[in-house]
């Protein structure tokens, strides 16, 4: 069977057909299973911490950060230049497997009209295009651009008035016509499109690259970070946090803990009676098979009328969704064996989603489907992140909730989160 052109198949068809092909094997959703899903796949977690990674742990530390994503490795890399020398990380797996590892990267400074939060993405932008020179690990930071569409009269008010804001606070968007669009993006259908925002200096960032150069980072500096130990309880007394303990039993002296579990956050928090309200949820993305014409330096190109964004990826391109109507995944709880993994995905919900998004280059029906994902992101009912001190447990601080905008605007949130642990700045961060 040869590659399935997903804008050919329609719901309907899918519930009878649901062989795909992903990365050069046939995948069939057997109809055993609900809904014709496959089972959740991934690498199985350990489910203790190892006796090798237990026995070098240190007995006490200023602060514990508990995850190991790109918000645990920026909030551990922050403190250590900040002159916190005694910095312990603990991963309770490999570093970025919860959802960091599968993230887009879109590095994008276009589209908000909060100062702080343009600021915000300004620094994460300018950090991940400088922190190769400090730690040699590329981030994996390409300045290709980032075109925003605009396709009806609504959204080209409200992207002139977003774009007035963000060229003053100092972003160099140029609005650009339909054809201008096509020259950058000549695969793009522009016959809808009024009129495109460009950000020449926007791009994308390897997630798994930039972690890890944050964590030579902030090793470089003192700190220390520990895969394979996951945290089993905060440790408290007096009503403030007292340290962690490992699943095996290890206990480690703190004065801060910083719960950056990301997806797990709301279930360490709620051991120790705090409350992290988010919730995990599906996320979709396709690559295509490799498609010719595709360049690397095109932009990333957004459609909020098709909620998509597409962008390279290999030699194929990259189709994701943000449907407005999502679905969320585990409610009652997610497996502490999940990492790397993937969710099954539901193709009656979203395959007229990524019709539609595909109509946008329509060369990419007409390719085969090399990878279909889903997997899960944290969100908040707000989709504004829960980052600062948690009320119910003193020094007991979140960082979770980035509503799948961790890798662009987390960074800044860490930074000013640090100024606000160190020097006791209590500002409003959006």
């Amino acid at each position: 069977m040869g590659p399935v052109k997903m804008g050919s198949i329609r719901a309907s068809q899918l519930r009878a057909c649901r062989p795909l092909l992903l990365r050069g094997r046939l995948a069939v959703w057997p109809p055993a299973h609900r809904e014709g899903r496959v089972p959740e796949r991934g690498h199985v977690a350990r489910p203790h911490s190892t006796p090798a990674a237990s026995a070098s742990l240190p007995q006490q530390a200023r602060v514990v950060v508990v995850g190991g994503g790109i918000i645990g490795s920026s909030i551990a890399y922050h403190l250590a230049h900040a002159g916190w020398k005694d910095v312990v990380l603990l991963e309770r797996d490999k570093l970025t497997s919860g959802t960091t590892w599968h993230a887009a990267g879109l590095m994008v400074t276009f589209g908000s009209t909060s100062a702080t939060s343009t600021s915000l993405r300004k620094y994460s932008r300018d950090l991940y295009s400088k922190l190769e020179s400090e730690t040699g690990l590329s981030t994996g930071f390409e300045p290709i651009g980032f075109i925003e569409l605009a396709t009806t009269p609504g959204y080209l008010e409200e992207f002139r008035r977003v774009s007035d804001y963000n060229r003053l606070q100092g972003v160099d968007v140029q609005e650009i016509g339909p054809a201008d669009v096509q020259a950058l993006f000549p695969l793009c259908k522009v016959d809808d499109v009024l009129r495109g925002f460009y950000v020449a200096g926007d791009g994308r960032v390897n997630p798994v690259d930039a972690t890890m150069s944050l964590v030579k980072g902030a090793r470089q500096q003192g700190a220390k970070v520990f895969e394979g130990v996951a945290v089993s309880d905060v440790l408290q007394a007096h009503g403030r946090v007292a340290g962690v303990r490992t699943e095996c039993g290890h206990e480690i002296k703190a004065e801060y803990v910083v719960n950056c579990a990301g997806m797990w956050a709301r279930q360490l928090a709620a051991k120790s009676g705090v409350s992290v309200p988010l919730q995990a949820a599906e996320h979709y993305y396709l690559i295509t098979d490799a498609i010719p014409e595709v360049d690397k330096k095109w932009p990333v190109v957004e459609d909020p009328s098709s909620y998509a964004y597409i962008r390279r990826e290999g030699a194929g391109l990259m189709v994701g969704l943000f449907e407005p109507w999502g679905a969320t995944w585990r409610a009652e709880g997610i497996p502490q064996s999940f990492s790397f993994g993937e969710i099954p995905a539901d193709l009656d919900r979203v395959s007229l989603y990524f019709e539609r998004a595909m109509q946008r280059v329509p060369r990419t029906l007409e390719a085969g489907v090399s990878k279909l994902f889903c997997g899960p992101e944290s969100f908040t009912a707000d989709l504004r992140p829960i980052v600062g001190p948690a009320p119910e447990l003193e020094n007991y601080w979140v960082a979770a909730g980035m509503n799948s905008i961790g890798i662009l605007t987390g960074d800044i949130y860490i930074y000013t989160y640090i100024h606000i642990v160190i020097y006791n700045i209590y500002i409003y961060i959006l």
